[in-house]
C-alpha cells in the first residue's frame, strides 16, 4: 500500500462522537488512545438497516435519498447550499471524529495518522458498511480568515478520500468531501484549540438506501 507522507510535525488526538446525546454511554477511550476498527464499526452503524432512521415521511426521505446521490457525482467543491443541507442530514447519522492535528496550512497525511486512518479504511470496508455512502467534513480552528480555512478544510477532506480511494479501493462515489471552514467549531470556549481541527465521519447512506 501507498501511504501519503509530511515532513512536519504531527500531533493528533481522537475521540468518538457518537451524538451528543450518546457521548456520556459511549466509553470515550483517553484522549492519547487510539481509535480501534471495532470503535469506529460501532459508531458509524445504524441501530437499524430496515427503517428509516430519521423517523422522516418516506417522500421526504426519498428527496433526500437523491439529494445524496447528487453529491456522489460532484467533480468540485459543494456550495454553500449543498453544505449546509448536506450538514443538517449529517446531524441525524452515525458519525465519528478523527481529531487530526495538522502543522499550520498542511494537509498532507503524516506517517503517524497512518494507523489510525488504515482503522477507519477497514471499518468502511468490512461487511457492515461495505458499499454505504459517507461525508467526509473537513473542519479547522478559528485562526485565519474564513476563506483560508475554508479551503484548507476542504483540502484535508479531500486528503482522507484519495487516502481511503488509493489504499482501500473504495468507491470515489460513495466518499462525499466537504470543508467547513471555522463554521463548526467543537470547542466553542477555545476556538483555538487543537481539537476544533478535525474530520468527521459520517454514514449518509447505508447500501441499502443508497441502493448499491
Amino acid at each position: 500500500m501507498t501511504y501519503l507522507r509530511s515532513e512536519g510535525r504531527f500531533l493528533r488526538k481522537l475521540t468518538i462522537g457518537c451524538g451528543i446525546a450518546l457521548l456520556a454511554a459511549c466509553g470515550l477511550a483517553q484522549a492519547a488512545e487510539p481509535v480501534s476498527e471495532s470503535q469506529i464499526l460501532r459508531a458509524l452503524t445504524p441501530k437499524s438497516v430496515t427503517r428509516n432512521l430519521s423517523g422522516m415521511p418516506a417522500q421526504q426521505n426519498t428527496q433526500r435519498q437523491t439529494f445524496i446521490n447528487s453529491l456522489r457525482t460532484k467533480t468540485r467543491s459543494l456550495t454553500v447550499d449543498e453544505r449546509t443541507e448536506v450538514a443538517t442530514i449529517a446531524k441525524e447519522r452515525p458519525s465519528i471524529d478523527l481529531e487530526i492535528y495538522f502543522d499550520y496550512n498542511s494537509s498532507e497525511i503524516a506517517s503517524k495518522a497512518v494507523p489510525d486512518l488504515m482503522n477507519l479504511g477497514r471499518a468502511l470496508t468490512n461487511q457492515a458498511l461495505q458499499g454505504g455512502v459517507f461525508l467526509l467534513s473537513g473542519h479547522t480552528d478559528a485562526r485565519g480568515s474564513q476563506e483560508y480555512n475554508q479551503q484548507l478544510s476542504e483540502r484535508r477532506s479531500q486528503s482522507v478520500r484519495a487516502f481511503l480511494v488509493q489504499n482501500f479501493r473504495i468507491a470515489s462515489e460513495n466518499l462525499v468531501s466537504a470543508g467547513y471552514g471555522k463554521e463548526q467549531l467543537k470547542n466553542r470556549a477555545n476556538p483555538f484549540a487543537a481539537e476544533n481541527r478535525r474530520v468527521q465521519v459520517t454514514n449518509l447512506a447505508t447500501k441499502q438506501e443508497a441502493g448499491n
